[in-house]
């Protein structure tokens, strides 16, 4: 080769390899500005919604339905908001079984639609997953076990973990149903088995960053949070038997507990408040109930505070406020406040049947599982009283998708139907 051609050869290399790094530091620049992330339960996963200017009261059969749509198939996801969309998840056919993801404008135009790849279609046949999206991606979770990553402008797909072939996991009875967890550059899963309980994947590549064996146990159904215990990053979530806290830095295990369900559903979120409070729940008389744990000042550490096993919450979540926790009974019509440090009931409602609670600009948001009913209440450590109620008239099968409040509308999912409600106070 003569010198000419290796110079040539040799700047073509140089080139080649100062794009490479250029690309790799635009990925590591835009993870060292944290995204804007929309996902599972709010912007902490606690149920609690940061938005003002509500209705403090709704008109006689609800607030304005602005848009509906009814073509989104099997489906217990709930939806999120972010670029000025709604993203959801359905499975259109259950023949097929063939998930698609839908993009809303705010206005209830169809911008785009997605087909991922097969969803979960035996028992309680439906795309379970409520998307993350984090900047310009999107995560989703399949209930047969596939991470998906997708451009949340376009809906291009980006990259894709499989839980069995990738990481060996042990199935689960009625699908995965986890929402993912994104903070920085890291994506959370816990796909279960022997091997890698719990891991932790580089959000732009779906490349493995720790791998954690956790408990060794089958996943479940709940969703992991992270929080910052004295500066500490801590991922908490729930596995077939346990409940355990992980050091998110490298997958250590801190603490395990056993937590006993006799299906192995724990389907809620846990909940870390109070600077070193975490509060899980479980349905069923049999199972371990609700428990607080009290985490240790250092985190390598927790103990049980206490126990509540007569509360039965399937998968309606839990808001911490002042002094209580306020929790609704799976089915059944209850709605419990609790006292938070020692767990004894403070008092119960039984004016609406079980469901899901949320929060936002002071005041209380259930859904009933049974009858479909959406509720405005107060709630304080000494009564419920419900202002407003009205019934969602649109879609099919159970009521079992957590509604959503974001940019003063509330959105709410019921089997292959959307239902999006103004609830922003109008001005006098």
């Amino acid at each position: 080769m003569t010198k000419k051609y290796c110079l040539l050869f040799l700047l073509t290399l140089v080139c080649g390899s100062v794009f490479a790094q250029s690309q790799e530091e635009s990925l590591q620049g835009a993870s060292r500005v944290a995204p804007e992330v929309a996902q599972w339960r709010g912007p902490e996963r606690d149920g609690k919604y940061s938005e003002t200017g509500l209705l403090k009261e709704w008109p006689a059969g609800g607030p304005t339905m602005l848009w509906s749509y009814e073509g989104l198939g099997a489906g217990m996801g709930s939806p999120v908001v972010a670029h000025e969309m709604v993203y959801v998840t359905g499975i259109p056919d259950t023949l097929n079984g063939m998930g698609r993801l839908f993009a809303f404008t705010l206005d209830g135009r169809l911008a785009w639609t997605k087909d991922y790849g097969s969803d979960f279609t035996a028992l309680f046949a439906g795309a379970r997953s409520t998307p993350t999206v984090a900047g310009d991606l999107l995560y989703l979770e399949s209930g047969n076990g596939e991470v998906i990553c997708l451009n949340a402008l376009t809906g291009e797909s980006l990259w894709k973990v499989d839980f069995f072939a990738d990481f060996q996991a042990d199935s689960v009875q009625f699908g995965f149903s986890e929402s993912l967890l994104v903070d920085g550059d890291r994506l959370f899963c816990t796909p279960g088995g022997k091997t890698h309980n719990i891991v932790a994947l580089n959000r732009f590549t779906g490349e493995v960053i720790w791998a954690s064996p956790g408990s060794g146990e089958q996943a479940t159904y709940s969703s992991p949070i992270l929080f910052r215990h004295n500066n500490r990053p801590i991922l908490a979530n729930l596995t077939a038997s346990s409940i355990l806290g992980v050091d998110a830095t490298d997958g250590e295990v801190l603490w395990r507990f056993f937590q006993y369900q006799d299906n192995k559903i724990h389907a809620n979120t846990p909940v870390y408040s109070e600077g070193d409070l975490l509060i899980a729940s479980t349905s069923r008389k049999d199972s371990s109930g609700v428990v607080m744990l009290r985490l240790s000042p250092s985190g390598d550490s927790a103990r049980v505070l206490w126990r509540n096993r007569e509360v039965i919450n399937l998968s309606g979540g839990a808001i911490l406020n002042d002094s209580c926790i306020y929790i609704p009974a799976y089915i059944q019509p209850k709605w419990y406040c609790l006292d938070r440090y020692t767990g004894k009931i403070r008092h119960i409602s039984r004016a609406l049947g079980g469901g899901v609670i949320l929060y936002a600009d002071g005041l209380y948001y259930a859904y009933t599982e049974r009858e479909g009913e959406m509720a405005l209440m107060e709630a304080t450590p000494d009564t419920f009283r419900v202002i407003s109620t009205f019934r969602v008239p649109l879609g099919t099968a159970q009521h079992w998708a957590h509604p959503v409040i974001s940019k003063g509308l509330l959105l709410v999912r019921h089997g292959g139907a959307l239902m999006v409600y103004d609830i922003r106070k109008k001005d006098s």
